[in-house]
């Protein structure tokens, strides 16, 4: 599937690595589907800045290990975070900012000057972002979301936000599920609700689980129930049709895969990491 036109295409970085290199880790457990270092590493290139983002595969049972070995390098400036480690890293962060307090979640952290370390989140921006590009904007959906861990948290706020009508949330967990109600309820009140399945009568159907990373991995919500008219979204980049998008394609619904939600974000890491540009 190709990228949208939007989409840079990633491509060699310029120039040697040096000894004054910056270094940026993205970390994952896996880390194969990544995508942000392509994205990022042409990012850095167009702008003339020495530096390279690098994939950390980060076993969830050993995060705390890493993070630490990482924070020492001295030329480490920036952090990535993907599945399944958004939650967990809040508590290696210094500061947070208001988003990710609210959420309990942060994918990007940068070392300040001082040598703190402080925490945002991008995701839920990026997904928006990302809808409304493709002219869909969230104003009014009726939202269906699979997936209540970090990324879910981070676009059903996003969505909220940019006035969603209501949100229903589905997850296996249900201390997930309680958490999330427990963070966005308050904030808005009647528009959040849990449920086992998604509704059929909806707008936008999300999945924010890792369900689809591998080709064994069951659907994270059946598409055939959903109403004609029913935007399918997926936040997995690999592969760019997921198994989820594919099956909602031959129901006739469209679909919306998720390779938005990180383009998207390029911008905000620009603005968030002190980039020229």
């Amino acid at each position: 599937m190709p990228l949208p036109p939007s989409v840079p295409i990633p491509g060699p970085i310029s120039g040697p690595i040096s000894g004054r290199t910056r270094l940026y880790a993205v970390l994952g457990d896996p880390i194969a589907q990544a995508k942000a270092p392509a994205l990022l590493n042409r990012l850095f290139a167009a702008n003339g800045v020495d530096a390279v983002l690098v994939p950390v595969h980060a076993p969830a049972d050993r995060l705390d290990e890493v993070v630490r070995g990482l924070k020492a390098v001295a030329n480490l400036d920036g952090l990535l975070v993907t599945v399944p480690h958004k939650l967990a890293m809040c508590g290696h962060a210094d500061e947070l900012s208001e988003a990710a307090a609210l959420l309990g979640s942060t994918n990007a952290l940068r070392r300040e000057p001082d040598g703190r370390w402080y925490g945002d989140n991008f995701d839920g921006a990026g997904f928006v972002r990302g809808l409304a590009a493709a002219g869909h904007h969230p104003a009014g959906l009726r939202v269906a979301l699979a997936g209540a861990g970090g990324a879910g948290l981070a676009i059903a706020a996003a969505l909220l936000t940019e006035g969603a009508a209501a949100l229903t949330v589905t997850d296996p967990d249900p201390d997930r599920i309680n958490a999330l109600l427990d963070r966005l309820g308050p904030h808005w009140p009647g528009r959040v609700t849990a449920a086992p399945h998604p509704p059929s009568d909806i707008d936008l159907a999300i999945n924010a689980t890792p369900l689809g990373l591998t080709p064994t991995d069951p659907l994270p919500f059946d598409p055939a129930p959903l109403s004609p008219g029913t935007l399918v979204a997926d936040i997995i980049m690999t592969p760019p049709e997921t198994p989820l998008l594919r099956t909602a394609t031959t129901l006739g619904l469209a679909t919306h895969p998720g390779i938005h939600m990180l383009t998207e974000q390029l911008p905000l890491y620009r603005s968030f990491f002190r980039l020229p540009g």
